[in-house]
């Protein structure tokens, strides 16, 4: 094997690799653009003919919510989620990576534990816990649980950023006076960038593509997110619309596929520099 040929068989495997992965989505999308006779029955990945009606139907919504109006409250769940977790978690990450307090070890491990605890086992009692409250189909129970620093995994991926800071900047700042909070929002929260951006890029796909939790909470039509308007849209009817179904689908799709393109570099630096590599 000559070097030519060494050098272009990394590039043969990836590009394979790439339609592989890519196969799905040119399949939904095609799916999405077929007849109705045409979904179930043909083979061939591209229709005979393109029948927009699909997206005509998938426009309208569910339930008289229109996508718009579904596209934004999975925005504004997705953007509360973002925000709780960013500083919810970098708060809990530099208590435990920077300050000094009694029993620091034990909870710091005890939270890092709570990441092999199954999200079923902590829902009844949250469900309990919000439904006596009176927030049962708001958006509360999805948007406040951010707020009190309950993703472990973003708080060990922030203290383990933290940890690598040097403290010399933090010393001199506490010289000039600065205290905890005045050191962790001038000093240690712009360095901790990377860590914070990761944090926020995986809240913000995870929340949209959330599916469950938005179930169990929501009742109303109207506050339905992108994902049940979905589920609803399949259920709907006792008729199959599979053609329907599938330009949902794109649609539900399509803003996490911008979302990445325009923070792709983000989320590679981010990831590089948080010690998540692949």
């Amino acid at each position: 094997m000559n070097i030519a040929t060494k050098r272009w068989v990394p590039h043969a495997v990836a590009l394979l690799g790439l339609l592989v992965l890519l196969y799905p989505l040119v399949w939904l999308l095609s799916t999405s653009l077929k007849p109705a006779d045409e979904v179930l029955t043909s083979l061939e990945l591209w229709p005979s003919r393109i029948d927009w009606s699909n997206y005509t139907t998938a426009l309208e919504g569910v339930s008289g919510v229109s996508v718009t109006k579904l596209l934004g409250n999975t925005l504004f769940i997705a953007i509360g989620a973002v925000i709780g977790n960013v500083i919810s978690c970098s708060l809990a990450a530099y208590a435990f990576a920077r300050l000094r307090f009694r029993m620091r070890g034990p909870m710091f491990g005890f939270m890092v534990a709570t990441l092999m605890l199954p999200h079923h086992v902590v829902l009844i009692p949250q469900y309990i816990v919000f439904n006596q409250l009176g927030m049962v189909d708001t958006y509360w129970p999805l948007i406040l649980p951010k707020f009190l620093a309950t993703e472990a995994f973003f708080v060990f991926l922030i203290v383990q950023f933290m940890r690598g800071l040097p403290r010399e900047l933090e010393e001199s700042a506490r010289i000039d006076g600065c205290g905890p909070f005045r050191t962790y929002w001038s000093i240690t929260l712009p360095l901790a960038r990377p860590a914070l951006i990761t944090t926020a890029i995986f809240t913000f796909i995870w929340t949209w593509n959330d599916f469950f939790t938005q179930m169990i909470y929501l009742f109303s039509p109207d506050k339905f997110t992108i994902t049940l308007a979905l589920s609803s849209f399949v259920d709907q009817s006792s008729t199959s619309a599979y053609g329907p179904m599938f330009a949902m689908s794109v649609i539900s799709v399509l803003p996490i596929v911008l979302f990445f393109f325009v923070f792709q570099r983000y989320l590679v630096q981010g990831m590089a520099a948080s010690g998540l590599k692949g």
